[in-house]
């Protein structure tokens, strides 16, 4: 069985570890609280830009090194970045556990910034905007984000644009770094796997110990959801469209209900949307539901890629879609999404580095462990009353958000929405 410890560090660098006996893996990941939403705009993106630098070599090792390390032992090293933090982390074998700490602290805390590998990754990160740019049904959801939190940092592309990652000098991505990744007081470290909370400790000491303790208080301004049509016009095969309401933020209580209607809604084969409009009617071939819940708001959002033709029927039926769950859920939707939610949490609860990603998830949004048996419980104790109430409070046809890509015209929008 498993068990979790926490201990802070002198300096104030958390370290939260889950001892997992069977494993014979373990995954290290050190956490910044930072990410896209801390940015202004005119360094979008550069929290993803430094995600990227700090494998590009430190004092010790160059790049290569890096790569040539990691892969002596097997391991996997890698990093992404959200709106609201950033993760370094390594999957290695338990009995390299060392290496692990030992590479992860070295570009965490000595990486170079060298200007020729710098210019040189601007135009790596160039191609990966670019890629998005060329790839509508991921795009959408870019978009739909900017036009659904208007004017602030987290409806801004984590990988910001072409004029700011062009724009991005020295000087301003160490500044960012040191503001930002060296404030012990918004880093902290989460293992899982077959080690000791000891040996971890005992390893990261000596690695991340010497850190100066820095803290700064950062104060953020919650985001108002702008609701209204965007039409992006563009002679493509599809139409890609978006469309959102507001829900509460990740920490809300009523966060169970949120897990469980958007399960209903358009989580799977067996969801409504993906039987009225695929099943039923084969307007779409993707269409789906999904929640980005932050730290104070929250969005479902809708995603189908449908014809152009199908634009309008496909979007009038997930509005209807919305309409009906205000009418309530059957007995049986409720019994199966909780069946569902539950069964795929422990599913994705069996890696190492799923649980290493969940302690700091937990860290983030809650600011303790949150115990399984919690959430078990948190998801039976949603009724379908519940879940209606939630849905009258959510879905008003004045709080919907919209946004489409393709060859789509404002004529095929339904009444009420306006670009």
């Amino acid at each position: 069985m498993s068990k979790i410890y926490k201990t802070i560090l002198k300096n104030g660098i958390k370290v939260l570890t889950e001892e997992m006996p069977d494993s014979e893996s373990c995954t290290v990941g050190i956490w910044v609280n930072a990410g896209s939403r801390n940015e202004t705009k005119a360094v979008s993106g550069i929290s993803h830009f430094i995600e990227h630098m700090l494998f590009k070599g430190t004092e010790k090792r160059t790049a290569l090194d890096i790569s040539k390390e990691i892969e002596s032992v097997g391991g996997v090293l890698n990093a992404f970045t959200g709106r609201e933090y950033t993760c370094f982390y390594a999957k290695v074998l338990n009995r390299d556990i060392a290496c692990a700490v030992n590479l992860l602290s070295d570009i965490f805390i000595n990486s170079k910034f060298d200007t020729t590998e710098l210019n040189k990754e601007k135009m790596v990160v160039l191609q990966e905007i670019k890629l998005v740019e060329d790839t509508p049904d991921d795009l959408i959801h870019d978009i739909f984000a900017e036009r659904f939190w208007k004017g602030h940092p987290l409806g801004w592309p984590v990988l910001g644009s072409t004029e700011t990652v062009k724009s991005f000098s020295r000087a301003d991505v160490l500044d960012y770094y040191r503001r930002h990744y060296l404030r012990t007081d918004g880093v902290f470290v989460t293992v899982a796997g077959g080690v000791r909370h000891l040996k971890v400790l005992n390893l990261l000491k000596r690695q991340l110990g010497s850190m100066e303790a820095l803290s700064a208080e950062e104060v953020f301004t919650p985001p108002v959801q702008h609701a209204g049509a965007r039409l992006v016009k563009k002679e493509l095969e599809q139409a890609h469209l978006c469309i959102g309401v507001a829900v509460p933020k990740q920490a809300h209580k009523d966060r169970f209900k949120v897990y469980m209607l958007n399960t209903i809604l358009g989580s799977g084969m067996s969801s409504r949307l993906f039987q009225e409009i695929r099943e039923k009617r084969a307007l779409a071939y993707s269409v789906y539901s999904y929640l980005n819940l932050c730290k104070d708001a929250g969005s479902l959002i809708v995603y189908a890629g449908t014809s152009s033709e199908s634009f309008s029927a496909a979007v009038r039926l997930i509005l209807k879609e919305f309409a009906k769950l205000k009418k309530g859920v059957s007995s049986e939707e409720v019994a199966n999404a909780r069946s569902q939610l539950k069964g795929s949490m422990l599913l994705g609860l069996e890696t190492s580095d799923s649980r290493m990603s969940k302690l700091a998830r937990d860290e983030i949004y809650f600011g303790r462990v949150v115990p399984v048996k919690e959430i078990v419980s948190g998801i039976d104790g949603v009724t379908a009353k519940g879940i209606k109430d939630l849905a009258c409070a959510i879905f008003s046809p004045k709080g919907v958000t919209l946004t489409a890509i393709g060859a789509v015209k404002s004529k095929d929008l339904p009444k009420g929405l306006h670009e």
